[in-house]
């Protein structure tokens, strides 16, 4: 499989967003993501596909371009419907379904089928679970960075509260990630990129 370069990802970014603004917010992010994942290398298994990491990292939120409204506000009532919809992007750019999956399968800690049919989620239903270790460095990587206006960085604490909500099941199998991971330096990450932590 050939991986896109840097380059080519960014493209696909300025091609997809409706405006400056929403590139600047959701590619900011994706930079910022992959530069969590970087950090966390260390503690990834030793077959990890570090270029497929990269690639998963600087893709996963390209569906987000979907649900900018025309005020430039993201739909955020449909939001957990992004990852499908940077799927399908993707796919129909003739990326391979290992590109693909990092989009429908990052949200959250994975949503299952029974999530969607228990909260009425509108996306169809089906397992969206990271299946392999680079799938699930970059789910896990994306926990700790938020697009909010202003985009802030999230402590292991202040997305678990966040995590909560969505149940307890969903809390353990971050504090899992946590414990297989660690914790990236978010004070480095701070300075860096500007964005205050939670």
């Amino acid at each position: 499989m050939q991986i896109p370069t840097d380059e080519q990802i960014r493209s696909l970014h300025e091609r997809y967003a409706p405006d400056a603004e929403a590139f600047e917010r959701v590619y900011t992010h994706c930079q910022v993501v992959c530069a969590v994942a970087e950090q966390l290398l260390d503690r990834a298994p030793a077959k990890v596909d570090v270029d497929l990491v990269r690639a998963g990292c600087l893709l996963h939120d390209i569906g987000v371009y979907r649900l900018v409204d025309a005020s430039g506000r993201i739909a955020h009532d449909r939001y957990v419907s992004h990852g499908v919809l940077g799927h399908e992007l993707l796919a129909a750019e003739g990326l391979p379904e290992t590109l693909c999956r990092f989009c429908s399968h990052h949200t959250g800690v994975g949503i299952t089928a029974d999530d969607v049919r228990s909260q009425g989620l509108p996306i169809p239903v089906a397992d969206y679970l990271a299946q392999t270790p680079e799938e699930e460095l970059v789910m896990y990587a994306d926990k700790f960075h938020s697009k909010t206006q202003p985009p802030v960085f999230h402590s292991v604490e202040s997305y678990s509260a966040k995590v909560r909500r969505f149940g307890a099941d969903k809390e353990v199998r971050f504090k899992a990630l946590v414990e297989s991971y660690g914790e990236p330096d978010l004070a480095e990450l701070s300075a860096r990129f500007g964005h205050r932590t939670l």
